[in-house]
């Protein structure tokens, strides 16, 4: 079954640049509770609206692009309250403010601002930068125009940025170092077309402004994304579940790096992570081992192609060895509570946790330093998780899933399918609701009357196609296991009731 590809949205962000002699960039961080990069850091920016078109745009000819870059002065004013336009030289802070207000609460149109204020947007004021569109993987996207401009005064001198609680947590100015240095020691998660323009401005902001049209986001930061510093997170093709279609592979280190995960068998994804690690390995980076989290296929199918071409060593839990000692060798076991450390200019610490429940050897690593937790196929970005017994056991994944909470200063989860997580604790907490809802449903359905798995997947199970009724009946019989060990129902042949 292949997964639908989405169709990217119109979008438009500005990186805000202030105080030319010595340079500041402005970035928001996106709430917890967005679906789309929540807890993430970013440019401000949104959606393209109908009535973008309707503000004509001085020094620009082609309307697509004009409608794009009101699309940018409109998302900047609504989220920061910074006006990108002619005019604003003649308003006071105060003014700028009120006009605002009246934008938020529905007293006036964006549209209608722009005429009563005379204001106008120039192409001159925003310099194209690389446009990007989210990769095919990712279960939402954007086509966004990138642009970047310096802030204009207003009557009042520099122009104040504030944002509004709700979709947005916060914003700062940061000199594009400081910047930097925050994503480095982990302190924030950043997506390609944002941690790119960082890292040209860290070196000049003035070459970064001067070089915008040789700047591209293809290429290498499009195969491999690095939300998180030390975190290289390459997706790749594998024969997986729907909905995910892809596997993530993990780089991760310093100057020493583990490979985590490299699932893929076919031969063009393998090549796209060899060529990163070519690229790496010119560098003087040096791989310490392979790793595999698990047994299942999507995510060991790569690993002897490495072997055989790099003569890179394999470590597992001994469990998983056991599995699939015919398929691969493993030569060395990774034993629960096991510190890997991994030099470089900032330490890593990957702390092994043994997680069992979706596999009996699963495994799942925890950098101490940054918060970070690789979660495999214990928690998932898309999708939910399979636990397909006599390998999966309810019981074990929900004791894994609750030893995740006990982590200390946990603050990202990077999962082996779809995006890296920011609101880890949320995340954990809803797998655990979820799971206790779907075994209650079972439970009041038993109360009624003995039942079969199938007919317990037909009613607790209505929500999901029935292409995927056989994982349902999967996971149904995991629940029962946990009940039956439990003493709260009991088992007669097929049929399933409650005890007493």
């Amino acid at each position: 079954m292949s997964e639908e590809i989405v169709q990217p949205k119109d979008a438009a962000a500005v990186i805000m640049l202030r105080n030319p002699a010595d340079p500041e960039v402005y970035w928001i961080k996106r709430s917890l509770n967005l679906k789309f990069m929540g807890g993430f850091h970013a440019y401000p920016g949104g959606q393209r609206d109908a009535s973008d078109n309707e503000i004509s745009v001085a020094n620009c000819a082609d309307a697509d692009q004009a409608a794009m870059m009101v699309c940018a002065v409109r998302e900047i004013f609504e989220e920061t309250g910074i006006l990108l336009a002619h005019g604003v030289e003649n308003l006071s802070l105060v003014k700028i403010a009120e006009l605002r207000e009246e934008l938020e609460s529905g007293q006036a149109k964006f549209t209608e601002i722009f005429q009563r204020e005379n204001l106008r947007v120039d192409a001159d004021w925003l310099l194209e930068a690389p446009r990007w569109i989210t990769p095919a993987p990712a279960p939402k996207r954007f086509d966004t125009r990138f642009f970047v401009a310096w802030v204009p005064h207003c009557a009042d001198g520099l122009q104040l940025a504030s944002v509004i609680e709700g979709e947005l947590e916060s914003g700062e100015w940061n000199r594009p170092v400081e910047a930097v240095n925050k994503w480095r020691d982990g302190e924030v998660i950043l997506a390609s077309p944002v941690l790119s323009p960082l890292l040209e401005m860290e070196k000049s902001v003035e070459g970064f402004v001067e070089r915008l049209h040789q700047f591209s986001h293809d290429g290498f930061e499009r195969k491999c994304v690095e939300f998180r510093y030390g975190f290289k997170m390459i997706p790749l093709r594998t024969p997986t579940l729907p909905p995910a279609t892809h596997t993530n592979c993990y780089l991760v280190g310093g100057e020493e790096i583990v490979i985590i995960d490299p699932g893929s068998p076919y031969a063009e994804e393998q090549a796209k992570l060899d060529n990163l690690l070519e690229k790496l390995l010119e560098t003087g980076v040096r791989v310490r081992e392979i790793i595999i989290t698990h047994l299942h296929p999507d995510h060991i199918l790569g690993v002897n192609h490495l072997v055989e071409k790099y003569k890179f060593t394999v470590a597992a839990h001994r469990l998983t060895s056991e599995e699939i000692a015919t398929e691969i060798k493993v030569d060395r076991f990774i034993e629960d509570n096991e510190v890997i450390h991994l030099d470089g200019e900032r330490d890593f610490r990957l702390r092994a946790l043994w997680t069992p429940g979706h596999a009996r050897g699963h495994l799942s690593f925890y950098e101490e330093r940054t918060g970070t937790l690789l979660t495999g196929d214990c928690v998932v970005g898309i999708g939910t998780v399979v636990i397909a017994p006599p390998e999966g056991n309810m019981s074990d994944y929900l004791s894994s899933l609750q030893r995740y909470l006990e982590l200390p200063s946990l603050s990202a989860l990077l999962p082996a399918h779809g995006p890296v997580l920011a609101d880890a604790r949320g995340k954990i907490e809803e797998y655990i609701e979820h799971r206790a809802a779907r075994e209650k449903m079972i439970l009041d359905l038993l109360k009624v009357e003995p039942q079969t798995i199938p007919n317990i997947v037909k009613v607790v199970y209505k929500d999901v196609p029935e292409s995927l009724h056989r994982l349902a009946a999967l996971s149904v019989q995991a629940h029962l296991e946990k009940l039956l060990s439990e003493g709260k129902v009991q088992q007669n042949e097929a049929q399933y009731s409650v005890a007493g």
